[in-house]
């Protein structure tokens, strides 16, 4: 798994004047390389392919509900809870909407902008990106320290996304998750993390769980996610994906160096 969805396994879009992340991140960690083919059986290489072709598709929308821990003033693990919907229309249209132990947030990529918005604390800010969705990632990164959770499911090749750095692992048993049968697979990245992914035992193989172990940070902290509500009929207009301020919402400077809420 690929360090911008999961090493960090955050959403913090940092603004001047105050305006709350939508999740602070646990660790920085460097980008790694995918690993040989060899790494990884077949079997398992297979099904993470068809879940990336599915995740191909022009428009889709999902929900997860995810719980991570992060470090506390004084050095304790902590948690918060998150619930969001993220709609994807390729190639440059992404809208998500958190609601969370720390507030409610919305993000809207247009092709042209990208835009966080606290609801709670009526204040915005955007930085004007042009791409498609991949291109806006990078860029959402490199200026804004930002990272999108879950973020390698929205790229262009979702299965060399998520097989990113990963070094060894396979299918390690079966569950069943809201009626759907699914396999259960657990892969190590580099030599700090480790994944365990569930995935749908079909022809989809859509994403139903993920839970992270960082084996390095103290506590060993994990970020789990859930997965429902798959819609590959979703139909959004262009215009779902531009941001018009209500009234009372004021736009302040994006900025990578104000303190995420959820650390203070």
């Amino acid at each position: 798994m690929s360090v911008r969805m999961l090493a960090k396994a955050s959403l913090a879009l940092l603004f001047v004047g105050g305006l709350a992340s939508l999740s602070s991140a646990i660790g920085p960690a460097a980008h790694a390389e995918n690993p040989p083919g060899s790494a990884i059986p077949e079997d398992a290489m297979a099904v993470i392919a068809r879940m990336g072709k599915t995740l191909q598709a022009r428009e889709f929308s999902f929900h997860s509900h995810t719980f991570r821990a992060y470090a506390g003033p004084n050095g304790e693990l902590l948690h918060i809870a998150h619930t969001t919907k993220t709609v994807v229309h390729r190639p440059d249209r992404l809208l998500v909407e958190v609601t969370g132990d720390d507030g409610s947030k919305k993000v809207l990529y247009d092709g042209k902008t990208l835009v966080v918005y606290g609801v709670e604390q009526k204040q915005y800010a955007s930085i004007p990106v042009s791409g498609n969705i991949d291109q806006m990632l990078e860029v959402a990164e490199k200026r804004m320290g930002t990272d999108f959770p879950l973020a390698d499911l929205l790229t262009d090749n979702p299965e060399n996304s998520v097989l990113s750095g990963v070094t060894s692992g396979g299918q390690v048993g079966t569950s069943t998750i809201d009626g759907v049968p699914c396999r259960h697979f657990f892969f190590n990245q580099a030599d700090d993390l480790e994944l365990e992914l569930w995935l749908e035992d079909n022809d989809r193989a859509l994403p139903r769980r993920f839970v992270v172990t960082y084996r390095n940070l103290p506590g060993r902290p994990t970020f789990i996610a859930e997965l429902s509500d798959w819609d590959f009929s979703t139909q959004v207009s262009d215009t779902a994906f531009v941001f018009q301020p209500p009234a009372g919402v004021v736009q302040v400077e994006a900025s990578s160096n104000a303190a995420p809420a959820a650390a203070r």
